[in-house]
């Protein structure tokens, strides 16, 4: 008999992926350029040059064994080091080698992540709007993940029923700032005062309660904003990162778990996450990847696009008369639909071949979130029809 938790999980597909799918099978109808699909969150930059060189070089001039072969189990050493090093410089940590342990991008680090610090029935919180796949990555760890309402306001952290509901049971708390996907960068008053209640629920409970950091846009961030460093504010934090977003390399799959060096246990977390590769067989990402991406740790794609796109987004969605917060990074623009069912106002934009994504899997009905990590004049293009829809659909006078 085949397992019937994962057979359930068939029925409750992932909508995004739902959308996408759509959107690809409507672009071969009518042409791709003619679906405005803010769907997926794939970068529409291509990724370095550098590290596209670097990877041609080691493919004609290295050792095959060396860029074939296995890596360790907690990564290839020199790749650890460099990223503590440049994690150091940048942020003024202390990480060393031990600290880094590399993965299969930040979804990977989670899975590690979550089961160093919890046991079974223990309570991880998050902050809506959250990040869907949070629910799984926690339930894989056979956790529990709990939802703190959002601060609709601002998108920055509801504390008052954080306070609430952090409880005895809570053994991590998973944050992801820049925020996928309202876009808002938590401010450093926000971490700070975060920090400040974990540190005093930590004495009051007499037990660690970790702060896990989800970061795989921590460079989208734009003009004038500052997205602080989660670990310089709180000792027993872990951190998440994917080079997905910075460099473009989401196929790559290829990211670290970064344990602060003040932690408890800070010695032997990387350790335990070799061992727990081991039971999910989520391990060596590969050799030729890490080796490259080490080359480039210091670089960015060309991210100014999406600054781009946020503007032309956000002046046309205030324009038309829609509630939104302006993001400060990421790729993200998180709307209040134009009627209380966000899921209903996602199909009737279908109609006009506007792919958006309702925010009740985000835990934030009502909402809907848009990916415009998509060309600009794809972008320009889709303002008239958004324009129209609302007129159309929603009476909203509007030019």
């Amino acid at each position: 008999m085949i397992n019937e938790t994962y057979k359930a999980m068939l029925n409750g597909k992932s909508i995004i992926r739902e959308l996408s799918e759509y959107a690809t099978a409507r672009g071969k109808e009518i042409g791709y350029e003619n679906v405005f699909d803010y769907s997926l969150g794939n970068p529409s930059v291509p990724c370095p040059k550098e590290f596209t060189e670097e990877l041609i070089s080691m493919l004609k001039k290295a050792d095959p064994m060396t860029i074939h072969g296995y890596s360790p189990s907690l990564g290839i050493e020199s790749v650890r080091k460099a990223i503590a090093e440049s994690l150091n410089q940048r942020f003024g940590m202390e990480y060393e080698v031990k600290h880094i342990f590399m993965t299969s991008g930040a979804a990977g680090a989670l899975a590690h992540a979550l089961r160093c610090v919890t046991k079974p029935e223990d309570e991880v919180l998050t902050f809506a709007p959250f990040f869907p796949e949070y629910e799984h990555y926690v339930g894989g760890a056979k956790a529990v993940l709990k939802v703190v309402p959002a601060n609709t306001e601002t998108f920055q952290i509801n504390f008052a029923a954080f306070e609430e509901m952090l409880t005895e049971k809570v053994t991590a708390v998973l944050i992801n700032t820049p925020n996928n996907p309202s876009g808002i960068v938590y401010t450093k008053e926000t971490i700070q005062r975060l920090a400040n209640i974990m540190k005093e629920r930590q004495k009051k409970f007499g037990h660690d309660i970790f702060l896990i950091s989800d970061e795989p846009y921590r460079e989208i961030v734009f003009t004038g904003e500052k997205a602080p460093y989660v670990s310089q504010f709180y000792k027993n934090s872990i951190s998440a990162y994917s080079y997905s977003k910075s460099l473009s390399l989401p196929g790559e799959r290829i990211g670290y778990l970064a344990v602060n060096p003040k932690c408890t246990d800070a010695d032997k977390i990387a350790l335990m996450c070799g061992q727990i590769s081991r039971g999910i067989g989520h391990n060596c990402p590969p050799s030729s990847i890490q080796l490259a991406v080490a080359k480039v740790l210091d670089k960015t794609s060309d991210l100014s696009v999406y600054e781009k796109n946020r503007d032309l987004l956000y002046q046309a969605l205030v324009e038309i008369g829609f509630s939104v917060v302006k993001p400060g990074g990421t790729f993200y623009i998180f709307p209040k639909a134009l009627e209380e069912d966000a899921k209903a106002f996602c199909r009737k934009a279908k109609e006009y071949d506007l792919i958006l994504v309702p925010a009740d899997g985000f835990g934030c009905p009502g909402y809907f979130r848009m990916a415009y990590c998509i060309d600009t004049d794809k972008v320009k293009r889709s303002i008239p029809i958004l324009k129209q829809f609302a007129r159309e659909v929603y009476g909203v006078s509007v030019c």
